[in-house]
């Protein structure tokens, strides 16, 4: 779930009622902020320079004297202490991606004036390993990337889809343990406001990137006057109704802003990989391909499953569609009519573990509909506006029989906040849509300044190849000089 907004009133009546909302995070982190005790980091490939540590939070937010759970962290600190202005937040996507080893990583792509200006960070979010890790012990089917995104049936019944919500939700119930129940957005940001305090920061810097900017939002939310420099790149859209629901949703609009560009690439008579004469007709073409393989599946072993169906070439094209660099291989699968071996995945625990955040947090965040007939209202309109998508943006996955309710409406974002946020965003994005991402600028009011790029991606700032783009941004973080009104990156 890469893939992968809360109530009006943040002012609430009652100490109880703070609480639950995070009002009383900054105070209590700060007062009880633990020192961090820097080791070297386990693991090869990693800068030396990075160092790591764990930070105990509470499980539960409405009793912070209760029961702790460990997050793993790391850092490199800045390299010119002269230059030093605090730290600066590496948040992941997902939920369930982890930004531990980015400050190794992606945060070397980092401009020096940047790397200057700051320390690193990066963290293992709540129950992600090696933070205290939870896992739902999912079927191994389950965990196909074709189940994990609910692809309605070839005839387009939500009916099975159901019973697999119903299969993964009682896993988490009697697996999950008691730390499935508190995992959220929210819980995140208050965690990271646990870890703020915990490096001795008054306020913060962050770059969260694709769930990771709903992280940032919410934080700036819950937070506002913790924030320092807030980049919010590939954006989700905040809708407080729906939260995670209108981000699956968005793969809809996603792939249909960015099929065309992958069509004409894959009719250049140039291309070693060209798929059609014409980019028009590349969309029929995958679309009777489909349709095929829903009615004669290829024996694909050792995948999950272990068959190339419609679904499964399906979600290949929305993987594929994720970058540019990803398009010969999706070519190379449409053209091969034969499987190629099977793709190499992460070990089962990890997926496992994975897989459990995810559901944690998509359906922790808000409640989902429990009715089938909601859902297939909702599919059978999808499969007809949007047939690339097949229903899928629209159909029930584990939330839709999730066994906990959510413990705190979802945060809505507001323009509440000193103004200290820049967004970054590519016009063709399949997993976080140029649409959603106006909803977050707007929502976020005069707080806020958006860069939009022309690019084609999941991805903008250091990714999607624009000089524009990526000055504009390196120099908010380094300087804090920000475009005075939302700018085009052509």
């Amino acid at each position: 779930m890469k893939q992968t907004t809360r109530n009006a009133s943040l002012a609430a009546t009652t100490a109880t009622a703070a609480v639950l909302l995070g009002l009383t995070a900054p105070v209590t982190a700060s007062a009880a902020a633990p020192a961090l005790a820097w080791t070297t980091c386990a693991g090869t490939g990693l800068d030396p320079r990075q160092q790591c540590a764990t930070l105990k939070v509470p499980m539960n937010y409405a009793d912070p004297g209760g029961p702790k759970i460990d997050m793993a962290v790391s850092r490199i600190p800045s390299e010119d202490p002269a230059e030093r202005r605090g730290a600066l937040l590496l948040i992941p996507g997902g939920p369930g991606g982890s930004s531990l080893n980015d400050p190794s990583g992606k945060g070397q792509k980092l401009p020096r004036e940047v790397r200057n200006t700051f320390d690193l960070i990066g963290f293992a979010p709540r129950g992600l390993a090696p933070s205290t890790a939870v896992n739902c012990g999912f079927d191994r089917a389950d965990l196909a990337l074709s189940k994990l995104r609910p692809w309605p049936a070839p005839d387009g019944s939500v009916d099975g889809t159901m019973v697999t919500a119903r299969r993964m939700a009682d896993a988490c119930a009697r697996n999950g343990g008691e730390l499935i129940r508190h995992l959220s957005t929210a819980n995140e940001a208050r965690d990271l406001d646990r870890l703020r305090a915990a490096l001795g920061e008054r306020r913060i810097s962050a770059w969260g990137v694709s769930y990771g900017t709903y992280v940032g939002a919410v934080y700036s939310q819950l937070f506002p006057h913790r924030t320092d420099r807030i980049v919010l790149d590939s954006n989700d859209d905040p809708d407080p109704a729906r939260v995670s629901r209108a981000w699956l949703a968005g793969h809809e609009q996603g792939v249909e802003d960015t099929f065309p560009a992958f069509a004409k690439w894959a009719s250049a008579p140039d291309n070693p990989d060209r798929l059609a004469a014409s980019a028009a007709a590349v969309r029929p073409m995958f679309l009777r391909l489909a349709e095929r393989l829903d009615r004669e599946p290829i024996p694909w072993p050792g995948a999950n499953p272990e068959e190339l169906n419609g679904n499964v070439l399906r979600q290949a094209l929305l993987d594929g569609l994720y970058q540019p660099r990803r398009f010969p291989g999706l070519a190379r699968l449409i053209l091969a009519g034969t499987v190629p071996p099977a793709p190499v995945t992460p070990p089962e625990p990890v997926l496992q573990n994975v897989a459990a955040v995810g559901a944690g947090t998509l359906c922790n965040d808000v409640a989902w509909p429990a009715s089938a007939a909601a859902y297939q209202k909702d599919v059978d309109r999808s499969r007809a506006a949007y047939p690339l998508t097949a229903g899928m943006p629209r159909n029930a996955m584990v939330c839709a029989a999730w066994p906990f309710a959510p413990q705190q409406p979802p945060v809505r974002i507001t323009d509440r906040g000193p103004s200290t946020i820049l967004l970054v965003q590519n016009e063709r994005d399949v997993a976080t849509p140029l649409a959603g991402a106006l909803k977050l600028r707007r929502a976020l009011g005069d707080r806020a300044v958006m860069v939009t790029v022309n690019a084609t991606g999941h991805d903008s700032y250091l990714d999607s190849g624009n000089p524009c783009g990526d000055a504009t941004v390196s120099r908010f973080l380094a300087t804090g000089e920000r475009p005075d009104s939302d700018l085009y990156c052509g």
